[in-house]
């Protein structure tokens, strides 16, 4: 009688075995596929293309307007959508994209807020735009919300505030939406692009252990901070975080790259008054050599000096190079 059952049991057994193996074939494949990072795109031909159902031509600071928009859907509509905040496998375990998820976030924030209190307006009294209002707020919301609401329902209100402001801003009918392409807007933007990356550097290369001279007073005798330091600190990223910040390094340079391609369209006589279009153009150079496709596929976090390859420092290498590209370019703007 036991053996009759058994019998009868056992194929549905082995079915049961094998539809648990297919489908976590099925989750490891799609979790490879989810983790590819979206490729790069033409920001010219991506203004063009938002704009041709309007019937508008492209005006100063459309390009850039239409680059953040198309940064914004492409975390939320690239293979796998928003992963930051998903709560069921694939994304439940996947870790490197949204990292790069949010370090392409934290670049749209900042562009956004750019765009509220400077680009948009002509001097420190005037008036925030209306959409803009709306856009900048709803991009910071927390990024790991699953609902009630869910971050990606913020980042698409946020994304059609900014389709309304480039829809009023190419309309030569209307002034009330406005984009001011002056050297000092560009320099306040590059400045807080500049703590960003200086943040992401410093990360990256903590990817070995360094001991740092403590330079937080540097410069200023007559600072003073909460609590005593040491003149000296170690510094070491945790190794399970070594491909974190890797990963939120490559996404904020990927999104970073666009920006800038936008800036220098829209901010092209400025650069050439300045005389400072190679300055961006290096940066840019720098930022695309950040994207170059792993030959590994894991981070690597050799010694830096050893066999093996450290992909954190060749990354923190571009990052710092770009950087100090960026510092010279705002020192060229900041000249009569």
């Amino acid at each position: 009688m036991n053996r009759t059952i058994l019998s009868r049991f056992l194929p549905r057994g082995k079915i049961v075995v094998a539809a648990t193996g297919l489908f976590a074939a099925f989750i490891i494949a799609t979790g490879i596929y989810w983790s590819i990072p979206p490729a790069s795109f033409d920001v010219n031909e991506v203004t063009a293309q938002r704009l041709a159902p309007l019937g508008r031509s492209s005006v100063v600071g459309s390009t850039s307007a239409a680059t953040l928009i198309e940064i914004a859907e492409t975390l939320l509509e690239k293979p796998g959508g928003f992963l930051s905040n998903d709560v069921m496998p694939p994304g439940l375990y996947l870790d490197n994209i949204p990292n790069w998820e949010f370090g392409a976030l934290v670049q749209v924030r900042d562009f956004s807020r750019a765009f509220r209190e400077d680009f948009s307006r002509s001097q420190s009294q005037s008036t925030e735009d209306a959409d803009l209002i709306v856009a900048e707020p709803k991009f910071n919301f927390t990024n790991d919300s699953w609902l009630f609401p869910a971050s990606e329902s913020q980042y698409k209100e946020a994304i059609a505030a900014l389709n309304s402001y480039l829809s009023r801003v190419v309309d030569v009918d209307q002034s009330d939406a406005q984009f001011y392409a002056r050297a000092d807007n560009l320099a306040s933007w590059l400045s807080n692009v500049e703590s960003r990356l200086g943040s992401l550097s410093q990360r990256l290369s903590a990817s070995v252990l360094q001991q740092r001279a403590n330079t937080d007073m540097a410069g200023d005798p007559s600072a003073t901070q909460s609590t005593p330091a040491r003149a000296e600190v170690a510094v070491k990223t945790p190794w399970l975080e070594i491909d974190d910040v890797f990963f939120e390094a490559r996404g904020a340079t990927w999104a970073l790259l666009h920006l800038l391609r936008a800036a220098e369209v829209d901010f092209a006589q400025v650069l050439d008054d300045k005389n400072a279009g190679a300055s961006l153009d290096q940066i840019i150079r720098e930022l695309e050599s950040s994207q170059r496709s792993l030959g590994f596929p894991m981070v690597l976090n050799g010694s830096g000096f050893g066999m093996f390859a450290n992909h954190s420092l060749t990354m923190a290498n571009y990052v710092s190079r770009a950087n100090a590209a960026i510092i010279d370019l705002r020192r060229l703007l900041s000249q009569g």
